[in-house]
């Protein structure tokens, strides 16, 4: 089978394409057929070497921690019942791996189907995306007219962050990079969209308020860019720091936030059980029909895919995200 590798940690010249042999799914394990990969920036992250603090992978590795497709074979202690199912899941541990390959074996506890009537390309793109933008919703606990600064806004999970905020009833504004990026976050649902390329930007942000400031951060950027997000989050507000595509996580103290009377919700990964929830409720938001009780105020959500590009070809896939030319989601082909 065809795989994508990290040779060695680098740019992305370092991801090459080769042959491997087919793998076999193990006890409790199964096959899955790749029909799409999800690409997210902590790959790229983790490619450049930036996230050996973090995260246990060496090179060589199989990077990717998402796949969609259809079971193919199942091991010992596996359902057979699988076999034929489209799926999306999880493929390895801390940090993910085995993705980036035409096939990937995965523990059939972390199985997820994917609903009648929804694209295996939309089910990878929702997959860490959709699960987190539905998880970062639960724990804000937006409300109805609200303010709400969506940074990174037009990215995969940031556009559904807008969408997300904007059914809650919140009013929303999207910062990001550029007329195309701009666009995207108004047709997504946003009141404002801001250029944080531009300086200024943060006060456009608090006169659109009237003063206020946002009552809800969403900071996807981190570094300077939240930095100047936090720097306009009103008093008692809520701060989600979960995004470093600006170079690193927002800075500032606790002592900062507590003087404001802000709540800051770091960084956070999900129990397996609790990640299966929330992505099976965005699979669910997004698939054909009515939404099931529960997932009615979440609104009907559809991911949006900017650019694929080739299994051979995810070097230029990181790249995109890395220059910042990727538009919302961005995902491997076999």
């Amino acid at each position: 089978m065809l795989v994508t590798e990290v040779s060695r940690f680098g740019g992305p010249e370092v991801l090459t394409a080769r042959e491997a042999p087919d793998p076999a799914a193990g006890p409790g394990q199964v096959m899955v057929r790749t029909a799409a990969a999800d690409v997210l920036l902590v790959d790229t992250v983790i490619r450049a070497g930036r996230g050996v603090g973090f995260f246990p992978i060496r090179p060589p590795y199989v990077p990717g921690n998402g796949v969609a497709g259809q079971v193919t074979a199942v091991g010992d202690g596996a359902d057979p019942a699988w076999i034929g199912r489209p799926v999306v899941t999880h493929t390895g541990g801390a940090g993910g791996a085995g993705g980036y390959a035409e096939q990937a074996v995965v523990a059939a506890t972390d199985l997820i189907a994917v609903p009648p009537g929804l694209g295996l390309p939309e089910a990878a793109a929702l997959l860490h995306d959709g699960a987190t933008a539905f998880g970062l919703l639960e724990t804000t606990a937006v409300k109805p007219g609200e303010w709400v600064l969506v940074t990174a806004a037009a990215g995969g999970m940031g556009l559904l962050l807008v969408h997300l905020a904007r059914h809650a009833g919140a009013r929303v504004i999207g910062a990001a990079r550029g007329p195309a990026k701009l666009a995207l976050v108004r047709e997504a649902g946003a009141e404002a969209a801001v250029d944080y390329s531009e300086p200024g930007w943060a006060e456009q942000v608090r006169e659109l308020t009237v003063g206020h400031g946002a009552d809800v951060v969403l900071d996807g950027a981190g570094g300077r860019l939240g930095r100047a997000a936090f720097g306009v989050t009103a008093p008692g507000g809520r701060f989600s720091a979960h995004g470093m595509s600006d170079g690193g996580f927002a800075a500032f103290g606790p002592e900062e936030a507590a003087s404001r009377g802000i709540t800051v919700y770091p960084i956070a990964g999900y129990e397996p059980a609790d990640f299966r929830r929330l992505a099976a409720a965005a699979l669910a938001a997004a698939a054909p029909g009515e939404a099931a009780p529960g997932e009615a105020a979440a609104g009907r959500i559809t991911p949006v895919i900017g650019q694929t590009f080739p299994l051979r070809r995810a070097a230029d896939a990181h790249r995109a995200l890395e220059t910042r030319t990727a538009l919302a989601k961005t995902l491997l082909l076999p």
